[in-house]
């Protein structure tokens, strides 16, 4: 058995992250138990999801990093998805970039993945190139968030606002509610569907309920990140019961 040690970048509030990506990899050990994955976390402050909370969790990247460079993980995530595309289109690749600089300095060689990068490399793997998404933000981010999708050459057919902006209230959604959500969405134009592009608000438990139903790939900020961490570490991108992207039938990018 090998043991892949992940180090996550959280929002102080995120309460998500860190249950739908321990669930999704123990659920890959029961059908490939020669990999175990153990998590540590670092923590930014921030409780509501607006621009000048956003900003100032921004500002405390360098130290989350260096903490979690003390672990020596395998892989390290950031996982605040409108946090980064709220800087403007591609600041995944600076925000990246930032955190893998701070992690050479204290000798740490983790590939650095955000989910920001991880759910354009989901799309881009699924072929697809026209999309829907649900968010739980306020209309002006997912504004935002869609136009960060765009400027990656991705359409948004379609975007669906929950307007929820307390970070904590956001992971208390019920992820079954996403089983009717999707329902309001014009996918006729659509090669995808996000179904939660967030990874505080819970989607899991429906990604392959609603794919199957809707007939179409399904797939999230989170299992993308999961898609992304597995590339990253070397191993096959499969998760049983998560949509077409962990299937096994997609391939992922060129570990860097």
């Amino acid at each position: 058995m090998t043991d892949h040690h992940i180090g996550l970048i959280v929002p102080s509030s995120n309460l998500t992250m860190e249950t739908e990506l321990p669930r999704m990899l123990n659920a890959r050990e029961a059908i490939r138990p020669e990999d175990r994955f153990l998590f540590h976390s670092s923590r930014m402050r921030m409780k509501h999801v607006t621009p000048e909370e956003l900003r100032g969790m921004n500002a405390q990247t360098e130290r989350a990093a260096l903490e979690l460079a003390d672990a020596r993980p395998d892989v390290v995530a950031t996982a605040c998805l409108v946090a980064i595309m709220a800087q403007g289109p591609g600041h995944h690749c600076v925000a990246e970039a930032e955190i893998t600089s701070v992690l050479r300095t204290e000798g740490a060689k983790a590939p650095v993945v955000s989910s920001a990068g991880a759910l354009l490399s989901g799309i881009g793997a699924l072929g697809a190139r026209r999309v829907a998404i649900i968010t739980p933000y306020m209309k002006e981010l997912t504004a935002t968030v869609v136009d960060y999708i765009e400027d990656a050459g991705v359409e948004v057919v379609d975007a669906l606002s929950l307007e929820v902006p307390d970070n904590l209230a956001v992971a208390r959604l019920d992820p079954a509610g996403l089983r009717d959500h999707w329902r309001r969405l014009d996918l006729r134009r659509a090669d995808a569907l996000v179904l939660s592009a967030c990874v505080q608000m819970p989607s899991l438990a429906s990604i392959q309920p609603v794919e199957d139903e809707a007939g179409l790939p399904v797939l999230s900020a989170a299992t993308s990140t999961a898609f992304r961490i597995l590339t990253e570490l070397g191993l096959p991108p499969v998760v049983p019961d998560a949509g077409s992207l962990l299937s096994g039938r997609v391939a992922g990018p060129a570990a860097s």
